[in-house]
């Protein structure tokens, strides 16, 4: 095998790996969404329960206006979905869709799932995953 074949082979093991890894990628990306998913099905649950719960979110919210910790889009949807009331909170909050999922990756209900149950919905995700 001349310089150029050893080239060439190179290359194409390099192209499957990064196509491996890219594939791989989109595995964990997959999952932390059906998590993300999982996790704010669970927080439904609790404003359900609790709507009081929207007031500390809001004021998370007024937070990450005060200190600029959140980027200004994020900040003006959270605001206008947590005064849309329960039921559009509810529903937002478990939608699949591409803006709910956005909103989902910077979420202003942190800690109102205990660690316990968390691990038990990333747990039941996993094995829900794994059996598709």
């Amino acid at each position: 095998m001349d310089a150029a074949d050893r080239r060439a082979r190179l290359d194409a093991l390099e192209s499957e790996a990064n196509s491996a890894s890219l594939r791989a990628g989109a595995v964990d990306h997959g999952l932390a969404e059906a998590r993300s998913l999982a996790l704010h099905d669970a927080i439904a649950d609790r404003l359900r329960e609790s709507p009081e719960l929207i007031v500390a979110a809001q004021e998370r919210v007024a937070e990450w206006r005060r200190d600029g910790s959140i980027a200004t889009a994020y900040v003006d949807a959270w605001e206008t979905l947590l005064a849309s009331g329960l039921e559009q909170l509810v529903a937002t909050l478990v939608d699949p869709g591409e803006r709910a999922t956005a909103l989902r990756q910077v979420t202003p209900f942190a800690g109102v799932i205990d660690a316990r149950q968390r691990w038990e919905i990333w747990r039941r995700v996993r094995v829900a995953r794994s059996k598709r």
